[in-house]
C-alpha cells in the first residue's frame, strides 16, 4: 500500500512539474523548462524508492550492460547490407512493374478488349 501511495505521490510530483511549465508563461523558457525537468527528477527520486521503482532500475542497469555487449557492424559491413537492401528494392520494383503492367494488357488489351490509341 505504501508503494501506491509513493507511486501516486510521484505521478502528483511529475503532474506539478508540468503545470509548473504553463503557470511561468510569464518567465524565460529556461525557467519553464527547469520546473519541467525538476518535476521529472524529484517524481523519479521518489518512484525509485518503491519496489516496482527498483525492479524498473534494475531492469535498466541490465539492459544498458547487455546494450554494452552488442557486436555493431563496421563500415564495410554496414555498406555492403545497405546495397543488398537497395538491390533487391530496385529488383522488386522491377519485378512488381512488369507484373503490374502485364496484368493491365491482359486485362485491358486481351479480356475487356480496351485498346490503348
Amino acid at each position: 500500500m505504501a508503494d501506491k501511495i509513493k507511486f501516486a505521490l510521484a505521478l502528483v510530483i511529475l503532474a506539478a512539474g508540468v503545470a509548473g511549465f504553463y503557470l511561468l508563461s510569464e518567465q524565460a523558457m529556461i525557467l519553464r523548462v527547469l520546473a519541467v525537468l525538476a518535476g521529472l527528477a524529484l517524481a523519479a527520486a521518489v518512484a525509485w524508492k518503491t519496489e516496482p521503482g527498483q525492479r524498473f532500475f534494475a531492469f535498466a542497469n541490465e539492459s544498458v550492460i547487455e546494450a554494452k555487449k552488442v557486436v555493431w557492424p563496421n563500415r564495410k559491413e554496414t555498406l555492403q547490407t545497405t546495397a543488398a537492401v537497395f538491390a533487391f528494392v530496385v529488383v522488386m520494383a522491377l519485378f512488381l512493374y512488369l507484373t503490374d503492367k502485364s496484368l493491365e494488357w491482359v486485362l485491358y488489351d486481351l479480356v475487356l478488349g480496351w485498346k490503348k490509341s
